[in-house]
């Protein structure tokens, strides 16, 4: 790890604090945060993805958000380029990169140099695809994408069609499956020294900020935030069928009620919490932060870590 430069990394499950312990981190070690969560990309789509407001960002410059059209394709293997790029113009600049986010493929991808094959879209195959889940339903491809690669579906939802096809399409294409793909993938050392840090606390506290933070995003108008974006798109980009953007969708065509909608969407964030901390639980470089210890408590360890390494360095 030796003349590595540090890059700083703070993850951990929706609604633990990760952006306001980067923020006041950043104010004292003079960082600049790049943002890893695959919903905090997209325009138009602020309320839903808990993006933070320019008052909460406190000058602190954030990368890696609100640049990517809803409607429009963006991989992991585009967040891997862009990221390096920013960590680069960040460190270029005598500042300290702080990457925060809650998505543990962004995180995995980066910190790991994993190289994702190019894999050229077999569009007879895509609309093959569709056409089977059209006719016999998500599960049908779920199903199929577990016993191809019972690795990969443990670490997504059965109703996220998108990465359900992507394991399907991998092996389509490659004879290989994305998790053998991913192991092959890591041979490259990455180009820095990672320094990672996840979030954790009382689930049941978790539960209430989480539930608390959905009444907040329904006040702040989440459904008119969905409205605006069907009537900006003409239609449900890709992009809602995310967490917070499918419940809306589906009490604005009536399928269910305002109050179901409400706790379907905090059911549904509640779950996708214990995802991404078994997620990142697999992570045996992190360490582990308690929420609900003083920010100042958990800011003064992450200096600690990063000054005590760069004093080896200098060795």
């Amino acid at each position: 790890m030796q003349n590595k430069p540090k890059v700083i990394v703070i993850c951990g499950p929706t609604a633990s604090g990760k952006t306001g312990l980067a923020i006041e981190l950043a104010k004292k070690i003079n960082g600049e945060i790049v943002s890893c969560d695959s919903m905090q990309i997209y325009k138009d789509m602020n309320i839903g993805t808990a993006k933070p407001t320019p008052e909460e960002m406190q000058g602190i410059p954030h990368h890696l958000i609100d640049f990517i059209s809803p409607d429009e394709r963006y991989s992991v293997a585009d967040f891997q380029i862009d990221a390096k790029n920013k960590i680069e113009e960040i460190l270029n600049k005598w500042k300290v990169p702080i990457i925060v986010g809650g998505t543990g493929l962004y995180v995995d991808t980066l910190v790991y140099n994993i190289k994702y094959p190019e894999i050229e879209l077999d569009i007879d195959y895509r609309k093959s695809l569709e056409k089977m889940i059209n006719d016999k339903g998500l599960d049908e491809a779920y199903e199929q994408a577990k016993k191809i690669d019972p690795e990969a579906i443990k670490k997504i939802s059965s109703n996220d069609k998108k990465r359900i096809m992507r394991i399907l399409e991998i092996y389509h294409q490659t004879g290989k499956t994305k998790t053998q793909l991913e192991i092959e993938s890591r041979n490259e050392q990455p180009p820095y020294d990672y320094l990672i840090y996840a979030i954790n606390m009382d689930r049941e506290k978790l539960y209430d900020r989480i539930n608390k933070r959905v009444d907040i995003m329904i006040k702040q108008g989440l459904i008119e935030e969905v409205q605006n974006l069907v009537k900006k798109y003409n239609h449900f980009p890709t992009a809602m069928q995310g967490l917070g953007y499918k419940e809306v969708v589906s009490y604005l065509q009536g399928n269910i009620t305002k109050d179901e909608m409400i706790e379907i969407l905090k059911q549904e964030t509640r779950r996708y919490s214990k995802r991404q901390l078994t997620w990142f639980r697999k992570n045996k470089d992190i360490k582990w932060i308690n929420g609900l210890d003083p920010k100042e408590k958990n800011i003064q360890m992450i200096l600690e870590d990063y000054s005590g390494e760069k004093e080896e360095n200098h060795n």
